[in-house]
């Protein structure tokens, strides 16, 4: 599973540089366009990339040769188009532009289909946890309101017409209080069948060796 981590970091990472500067005025002097053609190809960007570069060098007086950066992309995404790194992609919530060559498209579309179902229901359980922690919150802060009323009924600075304005509120409070604790016991339960669902999957694919 760490080997499966490390990918999803590595995915993400890539993802993040996507939109950076395409390249400088040194790299566009000094440009291997072959290699930058691998390079951009090993990460997964589509045939859109060179259209960035061309204007990212087109400033700087320089065009990009487009036969060799199409030669080296063509076989960065041979390095891309692999079932590890389709499944990464899917698990990291990733998409993928339709960039794999035919005879890698099929086994890499699995993968990432396989990582992208991967990815929705942990996606389930991280969903159910953060209205399970808000629920929470909530009901903290209704307990602590329905403690403030209650002392405010046995000040003796409140006045009768304040004791009745409270007894409502404080009848309003413990309604909601009520109504959260059943939010939460159903959302508990529902978190139990998201995360037995994630379990279960993540048991089903422990030997695709993705």
């Amino acid at each position: 599973m760490s080997i499966r981590l490390a990918g999803l970091f590595s995915v993400v990472a890539l993802l993040g540089l996507s939109g950076c500067a395409s390249m400088s005025a040194d790299e566009c002097a000094m440009s291997d366009w072959r290699a930058i053609g691998y390079e951009d190809g090993a990460m997964g960007y589509s045939a859109n990339r060179l259209g960035n570069h061309r204007k990212a060098c087109a400033k700087h007086g320089v065009a990009p040769d487009f036969e060799a950066y199409q030669t080296g992309r063509s076989e960065g995404l041979r390095q891309f188009c692999q079932p590890s790194r389709g499944f990464n992609l899917g698990a990291s919530g990733g998409r993928y532009n339709g960039v794999c060559p035919s005879d890698l498209e099929p086994e890499f579309v699995d993968a990432f289909n396989t990582g992208h179902k991967l990815h929705n229901l942990q996606a389930n359980v991280n969903q159910a946890n953060y209205q399970i922690n808000a629920r929470e919150d909530e009901l903290d802060r209704n307990k602590a309101r329905i403690r403030q009323i209650e002392s405010d009924l046995i000040s003796s600075e409140t006045s009768a017409e304040d004791r009745i304005l409270l007894l409502v509120d404080l009848k309003e409070a413990a309604e909601r209080t009520g109504e959260i604790e059943a939010e939460i016991v159903n959302l508990v339960e529902e978190r139990a069948v998201y995360q037995q669902q994630l379990d279960q999957y993540e048991a089903m694919i422990a030997d695709t060796n993705y």
